[in-house]
């Protein structure tokens, strides 16, 4: 039987990653030999974002206390390739800042090339087509609004774009979240 891969896109706040956790609870409490693992590409390179991941981590403990969270923030398809397992839920969250560490990355940190974005992206497709267990994918929706101003930020959008197309056509199930209401957009509900 081929596992189900599952794409969750939304806005800031819509309530995308606490759906993945949810998934993440309903799989390990469906039987005992279940395993959930976080997949997380955040990078605290600041205080804020090192306040913010501290905060999730203390809320994901509290709501989803058995997920097991191992942090990688470029590596993503070696990531999956190495850790799906039919009996374990790999839940990627997210797809967005994994990008933003390729085209947008903190100071000292190499830019990609469009080239390199690209084969990244396939090989992450890959990765996701050749799971071996259950897989959950967070990323933002952050194409509805007005073009931004500038190059970078336009590149990164188009990038994103491309790149949630890309993977929500590897996945069997895609949910868009809109304050916290998931609206199915492919796949069975």
């Amino acid at each position: 039987m081929k596992p189900r891969r599952e794409l969750i896109l939304g806005g800031q706040r819509s309530g995308k990653s606490r759906r993945g956790e949810m998934l993440a609870a309903d799989w390990l409490a469906a039987s005992s030999d279940h395993r959930a693992l976080l997949l997380a590409t955040a990078r605290a390179e600041d205080d804020e974002m090192r306040a913010r991941i501290e905060r999730h981590r203390s809320d994901r403990a509290a709501r989803v206390p058995a997920l097991e969270t191992v942090e990688e923030p470029l590596a993503l398809a070696a990531a999956i390739g190495l850790r799906s397992d039919p009996r374990t839920l790999v839940l990627v969250d997210c797809l967005t800042l994994w990008l933003t560490h390729r085209l947008m990355p903190a100071p000292g940190w190499p830019v990609s090339t469009d080239d390199e974005v690209e084969a990244a992206s396939a090989e992450l497709v890959d990765a996701v087509r050749a799971a071996k267990g259950p897989l959950v994918l967070v990323g933002n929706e952050i194409g509805l609004g007005v073009v931004p101003l500038g190059p970078q930020v336009r590149r990164f959008v188009d990038a994103l774009g491309r790149l949630n197309q890309q993977v929500a056509a590897a996945c069997d199930r895609v949910t868009l979240m809109v304050a916290g209401l998931p609206l199915p957009l492919k796949g069975d509900a």
